[in-house]
């Protein structure tokens, strides 16, 4: 039984690796790296003392400060501290275009000796989530089917749907959220697109060219799905009368779609 056991855990590990190697291929020229340890589903620390977060991926958050760990955050720890193992501790970094984040920390791809990208790998088995902040946008594409063939396959997170519906939001932090586009209008603060009075979502200036392809002013009255950072805006003291309490700015394209 135990032999039989450990063939099948081979084969399943091989599908995963074909999968992750199909979706994001491994580039050449990668720097070979000792990871310390992994300290959540998203962020190693290398042994030479670097704090990587992996790009594209967003996984739960662990408990902090008395909160309860989110569903699937050990999962995921768990689960990237397996694949790390089964590369024997060393990992492929291929640095993003940006290559800090505002923590300090350092922004990379990782990839397993194998060859598989450890992020397509986490979004195939549904422990996580894409996400895209530019300029760190170049394997999207990639990470998108990954995540595409976990959701279809009701994997991990999407067992159950995380998506919420903008009346249903009740606190910041990263979320996936539906609804119907009331409102849109640009002004010097870039383009706001408005779900339902409960949600507005914004284009900052800076990235406008970003989704000039994606005819954002012809968005009203069409079902929506974006994801992103939620911002509860009353806290902030910029809250008027009349406008959304939660505000979710987009960080790319790929960050906002036709509702499913």
């Amino acid at each position: 039984m135990k032999k039989a056991s450990l063939v099948g855990a081979f084969f399943v590990s091989a599908i995963w690796l074909s999968a992750a190697q199909a979706f994001c291929p491994k580039p050449s020229g990668l720097s070979s790296v000792a990871v310390q340890r992994v300290v959540d589903g998203d962020t190693v620390r290398l042994s030479d003392g670097r704090s990587v977060r992996l790009i594209g991926l967003n996984t739960p958050e662990l408990g902090k400060q008395g909160r309860s760990d989110e569903p699937f955050a050990v999962a995921a720890r768990k689960r990237l501290e397996a694949l790390v193992a089964d590369s024997g501790g060393r990992v492929g970094l291929r640095l993003g275009a940006q290559e800090k984040d505002h923590y300090g920390r350092t922004l990379a791809h990782l990839y397993s000796v194998s060859g598989a990208s450890l992020e397509a790998q986490m979004l195939a088995e549904g422990l996580g989530f894409q996400v895209a902040v530019a300029p760190n946008v170049d394997l999207v594409d990639c990470q998108q089917a990954a995540e595409r063939s976990a959701r279809q396959a009701g994997l991990g997170l999407w067992k159950r749907s995380p998506v919420l519906k903008a009346e249903q939001i009740e606190r910041s932090g990263f979320a996936i959220v539906s609804g119907r586009v009331s409102k849109v209008q640009r002004n010097r603060g870039g383009i706001w697109i408005e779900l339902q009075d409960k949600l507005v979502l914004r284009v900052a200036p800076n990235l406008l060219e970003r989704f000039a392809g994606s005819s954002l002013q012809g968005l009203k009255g069409k079902q929506i799905e974006a994801r992103g950072w939620v911002v509860d805006r009353s806290r902030r003291g910029g809250l008027k009368p009349g406008q959304a309490r939660w505000l979710l700015p987009l960080t790319d394209p790929s960050m906002l779609q036709s509702s499913r």
